[in-house]
């Protein structure tokens, strides 16, 4: 049938618009689709995509709601609710997620990640058909594990009054199976029961693995072989630690890559899904204000502090074999780095950003022992309260020397940064809980005021400091005038406190990553080759303190830390005081 066109007219809202169409000739409700061709290792993939349906992960700045705000201290109300997680499929294919938290009867999947599973469910985070199954080595029913994970479900949101309903129905939705982590066919029997459970339906599957790192290469092969989804994605969340060194990391990899493809594997470290990380690519990359600034010609030195006021009570098995430098400054805080430093990427997809973090983590001088200190807390009593010391747990040696406090510093060979020391702090035990980064610029070219401020010059210099801990806040301290006849100055806090400005509570950093990872957004997910270039960093060092067995310095629980860490921070010209202790 030959299709008949009417005089057409030039439209604001189209390239063209027909007055008179053949309406026989055209179904009721058009959309244009396009052929985008994906070449990988193995060939070229096809997929046919829709005009008006956003890629996985998309954003769109239209659709966003856009508010105005005075310059005043008003709260600001945030949208009470967003869509549900959208899934790319066409409505005619139904879709279903499968979430299988392998290791279900540990604490961390108790205390986080169904927690945090809940949240997104209370929130309509969650697609509509979805079921959450554990699975470890525990005998088990589907009541004992709703009793075991209901404990920790909270609503943390108090503005609704279903919360109960909202828990009964989530919990609805969880079971149970028991198995081996090493056992294909106990993982046959859950994919059994997973299709069951998706009827039918287009099946995408997350496995989330918080079991010991040794059965991870295991969990995923069974995974793979016996349980993964024919018809949809399969993805696998795997918790650190990844690896102990360069070499050991690399063979996770490889094992891994047997089974699943690198897109297939999300990396995890929680920390990486903290509100800091986001606030730092927004104040860099929207304000003009500090992106001119950000280089080595304005700031002098730069802190990134992760500090806790308790030990290693509880932990004290794991952490005995991989201390605090394995397990914060190269999991979390070098990461943290990378995205301070890095150039502007070419756009926010994941991949452009983790390209640029990439670069800067091999600009990275690897570490030796002049340029670190390492200290273990000891016991000691205050009043009529006494802390143990980090030997005293039952599961520790006593003759230990792992490190429970850390501080290195580093420099990036480029010539954005070349000669800017960055100074990781990380530690257990000291005298407050805090984790944020301090920007320390430089001194005001012939400064008219010098005089006002003596020798101290550092009372006059402007700092930045981005904190998560304990009270979330960005703040810039400035030099101002005290209001009067003379001419003294005083040093004054520019502050944006979060809880102030957005009352609502913000989502866990678990909440955050497990909605990534289920819609394939791996921005905060760590790739397998910056991996690499971390452990890179730190792994000599880590062969130099264990060769040498390094005796680290003790400090009392509760104190700013080991005495070791002022003397490396003076080295590099940076006052103590800069640490927020």
């Amino acid at each position: 049938m030959a299709l008949r066109l009417g005089p057409c007219s030039p439209s604001s809202s189209a390239a063209f618009s027909c007055s008179s169409l053949d309406q026989e000739t055209l179904p009721a409700r058009t959309s244009v689709t396009t052929w985008s061709c994906q070449r990988g290792k193995n060939g070229a993939k096809f997929e046919l995509k829709a005009s008006n349906v956003h890629p996985p992960g998309a954003v769109s700045l239209q659709n966003e709601a856009i508010w105005t705000h005075s310059l005043t201290a008003n709260p600001v109300k945030t949208q009470e609710k967003e869509s549900p997680l959208a899934f790319t499929e066409s409505r005619k294919e139904e879709s279903s997620l499968s979430i299988v938290v392998v290791g279900a009867s540990g604490d961390l999947a108790r205390n986080k990640i169904f927690p945090a599973l809940f949240a997104l469910f209370y929130e309509d985070r969650l697609p509509e058909n979805f079921t959450i199954f554990g699975y470890a080595r525990s005998t088990m029913t589907h009541d004992d594990l709703r009793k075991s994970i209901s404990k920790n479900l909270t609503c943390r949101i108090d503005r609704r009054e279903n919360c109960n309903e909202k828990m009964d129905q989530f919990l609805r939705r969880c079971f149970y199976h028991s198995g081996q982590y090493s056992s294909e066919e106990h993982f046959l029997e859950l994919d059994k029961i997973l299709k069951e459970k998706e009827a039918g339906r287009r099946s995408n599957r997350l496995y989330y693995l918080a079991t010991p790192p040794n059965m991870f290469v295991d969990t995923v092969r069974c995974a793979r072989r016996r349980a993964s989804s024919l018809n949809g994605w399969t993805r696998v969340i795997v918790e650190k630690p990844f690896g102990r060194d360069l070499e050991s990391s690399r063979g996770l990899t490889r094992s891994l890559r047997q089974y699943m493809s690198e897109d297939e594997i999300f990396r995890i470290d929680h920390h990486l899904g903290e509100e800091l990380f986001e606030n730092l690519l927004a104040l860099r990359f929207s304000n003009l204000v500090f992106e001119p600034l950000w280089s080595r010609n304005y700031i002098r030195n730069v802190q990134l502090i992760f500090s806790e006021d308790l030990g290693t009570e509880g932990q004290g098995r794991y952490f005995d074999d991989y201390g605090i430098m394995r397990d914060i400054l190269q999991n979390h805080l070098i990461h943290l780095l990378a995205l301070f430093a890095m150039e502007t990427p070419v756009s926010l997809d994941a991949e452009d950003i983790r390209n640029e973090k990439v670069k800067v983590l091999r600009s990275i001088k690897p570490l030796c022992l002049q340029d670190v200190v390492v200290g273990q807390y000891k016991g000691c009593s205050e009043g009529n309260a006494s802390y143990p010391a980090y030997t005293d747990d039952p599961t520790v040696s006593k003759d230990s020397l792992t490190p429970t406090f850390a501080a290195a510093t580093l420099f990036i060979n480029n010539a954005q940064w070349d000669g800017v020391p960055f100074m990781m702090i990380a530690g257990k035990a000291l005298q407050s809980k805090r984790a944020e980064i301090r920007v320390q610029f430089r001194h005001v070219p012939g400064n008219l005021y010098n005089r006002n401020f003596g020798t101290d010059l550092d009372k006059a210099t402007n700092e930045l400091v981005i904190r998560v801990q304990p009270d979330e806040a960005i703040y810039l301290k400035i030099n101002n005038k005290v209001p009067g006849l003379g001419k003294r100055l005083d040093c004054s806090d520019l502050n944006l406190l979060f809880k102030t400005r957005y009352p609502s509570e913000g989502p866990d950093a678990y909440e955050r990553l497990l909605l990534d990872a289920a819609k394939g957004e791996r921005r905060l997910f760590i790739r397998s080759d910056e991996l690499d270039a971390a452990w890179a960093v730190f792994t000599p060092l880590l062969k130099e303190l264990e060769q040498k067995k390094v005796q680290p310095e003790l400090y009392p629980y509760g104190s700013p830390g080991p005495v070791g860490v002022h003397y490396l921070a003076a080295r590099h010209n940076i006052r103590c005081v800069d640490f927020g202790y």
